[in-house]
């Protein structure tokens, strides 16, 4: 839940990195709130909830996976790929996946800064 918190805390951040970790977790609390805003939608027959939900959480979900791809050394430019059908989802998968050794162009290993 911390690292879901701590996306929220870093609204609008494009800058640095984000462990593998801290981008999963993220995604494991947003698809956990979406699926219970969802159930909400259903009992109550509207879409309310989840749209609502979804449109607030858009600009931290893009600010996590850009750090998650500074972390692997892209561009935060790289998500758009996922416009591309079926290709496009499966590349960004296996970009979020890898991992990155070392420092580069968008600041040192958060591995090595937090442990």
């Amino acid at each position: 839940m911390e690292y879901f918190i701590g996306g929220l805390k870093k609204y609008a951040d494009f800058t640095g990195r984000a462990r593998r970790k801290e981008f999963w977790m993220y995604t494991l609390f947003y698809i956990i709130f979406y699926a219970i805003a969802s159930a909400i939608d259903v009992a109550l027959g509207t879409v309310i909830f989840s749209g609502v939900y979804a449109l607030a959480l858009l600009i931290p979900t893009i600010a996590i996976a850009a750090r998650r791809l500074h972390d692997t050394g892209r561009s935060g430019w790289w998500q758009l790929i996922g416009f591309i059908p079926l290709i496009g989802a499966i590349v960004l998968l296996i970009f979020y996946v890898q991992d990155s050794l070392g420092e580069n162009e968008y600041g040192a290993n958060p591995k090595l800064v937090e442990e």
